[in-house]
């Protein structure tokens, strides 16, 4: 599958192993401007790792990426920033003894333009730029309802709002590619709801599109756009969320319906 012009991200024939083990093989995948798009299936089946080699933590042996109009064997994950992207990661990355609005704000470290001379001297420039991100900062904060925890440190808060913190730090950049893994991993089905509202909030408010994995099927039905299943490394079916659904071959790899006569039934 090649991807058009208006797709934000386009992966081509991508793949990636340790040693001998294969951790995804040939996989092809676009994501339009504005789309939330997710990539599921069972754990061990690639989808981490994906996203790591879209963002330039892994080095792909073969395939290659596009983000806009740039494009790459390996991503360098010093551009990301300035390529438009974002992401949050499976296992909190928060600076724990650092208040919300400090996390908010580190997500723009790779965004300032004033030099670190401007900014031990001062001057006005830098000064400038300083206002400029906590006013940016202090926006994603109100957006996401954290402003009664902004001056506490993250790591003293509940762990679904911490997670509510981490995508605050993502979002503050105003990416137009967001890659989120895991988001609502260890949720309560109300803190689930909560953020599946900002999710849609952020990419109705911003046009961000978002790379989404999820273990919560019910959540990824109900807020993607369209859904990429991996099986062993494979991509194995990419469609609607209602085609997904009926997809034999997902519902036998993800749903384990082999097991199920009566699925098999209805799959045949």
């Amino acid at each position: 599958m090649v991807a058009g012009d208006e797709d934000i991200l386009a992966v081509e024939g991508l793949s990636l192993s340790f040693g001998g083990a294969v951790a995804f093989a040939e996989i092809d995948l676009s994501v339009a401007a504005g789309e939330i798009h997710a990539i599921i299936g069972p754990n061990g089946a690639g989808k981490s790792s994906l996203i790591n080699a879209i963002t330039g933590l892994y080095a792909p042996q073969a395939g290659r990426l596009r983000i806009g109009d740039a494009r790459f064997a390996r991503v360098p994950a010093r551009r990301l920033a300035e390529l438009g992207v974002a992401r949050t990661f499976q296992n909190l990355a928060l600076f724990k003894s650092l208040s919300v609005v400090e996390n908010v704000l580190s997500g723009l470290a790779n965004v300032q333009r004033a030099g670190l001379t401007a900014q031990l001297l001062g001057l006005s420039a830098a000064r400038r730029e300083a206002t400029e991100h906590r006013a940016r900062a202090e926006s994603v904060i109100d957006f996401l309802q954290l402003g009664m925890f902004r001056g506490r440190a993250a790591g003293s808060l509940p762990y679904g709002l911490q997670k509510r913190v981490e995508l605050a730090r993502a979002l503050v950049a105003n990416p137009r590619l967001l890659l989120l893994d895991e988001p609502m991993a260890g949720m309560s089905a109300a803190e689930k709801a909560e953020m599946s509202g900002f999710v849609l909030a952020a990419r109705e408010m911003l046009g961000t599109a978002i790379v989404l994995i999820e273990h919560d099927i019910g959540v990824v039905m109900r807020l993607s756009d369209r859904i990429t299943v991996l099986d062993h490394g494979r991509r194995i079916a990419t469609g609607t969320p209602h085609e997904i659904q009926a997809n034999p071959a997902v519902i036998a790899a993800y749903l384990g319906a082999e097991d199920d006569p009566e699925n098999e039934a209805k799959a045949a």
